[in-house]
């Protein structure tokens, strides 16, 4: 998918539901990225709590957490280290399921 550059954190979680619902999962896709939809998803589909991916997912969630607190204020330096982050994470995401296929 190449580089991810978010405009906003709804974009940057529409794009994280799509890598993660392009996999065929046992029971359900992944409908949110907060935590109680991430803790949902892993119980449907039997995942291990430590599993990489679901790491990977509470990271993601965490720090589109803090972008959605922000949103409203000018772009930080902060802001900006953490929206680099969640790209990272994305990547980390892709690299996760393409080992797991």
């Amino acid at each position: 998918m190449g580089t991810h550059e978010f405009n906003n954190r709804i974009e940057a979680q529409r794009v994280i539901l799509k890598i993660i619902n392009a996999q065929s999962w046992q029971t359900e896709q992944l409908l949110s990225l907060s935590r109680k939809g991430i803790d949902r998803w892993v119980r449907a589909n039997q995942l291990d709590v430590n599993n990489r991916l679901v790491t990977l997912l509470l990271d993601a969630s965490a720090g589109l957490f803090f972008l959605a607190n922000k949103s409203q204020e000018q772009v930080s330096d902060e802001y900006v280290a953490l929206s680099d982050r969640i790209a990272g994470i994305c990547r980390e995401i892709e690299d996760e399921l393409a080992t797991a296929s």
